[in-house]
């Protein structure tokens, strides 16, 4: 008890020697580092509309457990996806939950890749009201999905740097003033498909940083997980803007006429047996 006030004490210490907008929200703090970001290859897009959320190290009652990268659906057009980070400091790791927004934010200049490269977000971009792909970082399929780019400036073949953390020992950056603004905007919480992704992830076993040691099954999915089946979702047709069911041409069906009773055929008259006309001789 008196090492858990302990920590509570300097864990409050160090917010209030930081700015309380570098710690907005931190959801857990831990001492031990998460590991390294594993190595994977972006699947495919499953549909036009969707962005792609990177993976990252998650902690539960059981240790660090992988969160695989995936495509999702933002909750409105023009919003981007700011990744949650690690942040050392006084001690701790806090995990700085990501968000949506208009634009994207500070996320510890961790290079998350395919267009998460420490700074801002160079996979796609917002035209309009629809969403344009990178696709020099962005695994698009181009003879479906037409509205893509290339830019290839963007991509870093010379530093490989997996460091999952910053602060100390791990990412040195710092907010630019373009992130602080866009820290203070409006922002929306994960979606309830990325929560059941999440949860999904820390159900299976397979996923913890202690059974996989770093180098988890699946670090990529093209659909989020399900907590029913700790497998990918199923795609959605028509995702990236969900229309609604339009009703298909049903033969309405008709009345049928009843059969009408078949009339019997009548029993003919039998002959009387004593005709009125017979002669009786």
């Amino acid at each position: 008890m008196r090492t858990n006030s302990i920590q509570k004490f300097l864990l409050a210490a160090i917010f209030l020697a930081v700015p309380a907008s570098c710690f907005a929200g931190i959801d857990v703090s831990i001492t031990i580092a998460p590991p390294v970001l594993p190595v994977y290859t972006q699947p495919i897009i499953p549909g036009d509309g969707y962005i792609w959320t990177p993976g990252y190290w998650a902690y539960g009652p059981d240790g660090y457990f992988w969160v695989p990268g995936t495509w999702v659906l933002p909750p409105r057009v023009g919003f981007l996806w700011t990744p949650g980070y690690w942040g050392f400091a006084g001690g701790f790791y806090g995990w700085h939950a990501g968000y949506w927004g208009p634009h994207v934010g500070f996320y510890g200049g961790v290079n998350y890749g395919f267009g998460y490269v420490g700074v801002g977000f160079l996979g796609g971009r917002w035209e309009g009201g629809h969403f344009a792909y990178n696709t020099a970082v962005a695994n698009v399929n181009t003879t479906v999905i037409h509205n893509t780019y290339i830019d290839r400036t963007v991509i870093n073949n010379t530093t490989v740097n997996r460091t999952s953390f910053n602060g100390p020992n791990g990412v040195q950056a710092q907010p630019t003033p373009q992130e602080r603004i866009a820290m203070n905007e409006s922002h929306v919480a994960p979606t309830g498909v990325q929560m059941s992704h999440e949860q999904a992830a820390r159900a299976d076993r397979g996923q913890l940083a202690s059974v996989n040691h770093g180098r988890p099954a699946n670090p990529a999915v093209s659909h989020p997980f399900t907590a029913a089946n700790h497998g990918p979702a199923a795609p959605t047709p028509q995702a990236a803007r969900p229309q609604q069911p339009q009703a298909q041409a049903h033969p309405q069906p008709q009345p049928q006429a009843r059969p009408q009773p078949q009339a019997q055929a009548k029993p003919q008259a039998k002959p009387p047996a004593h005709p009125a006309n017979e002669e009786h001789h």
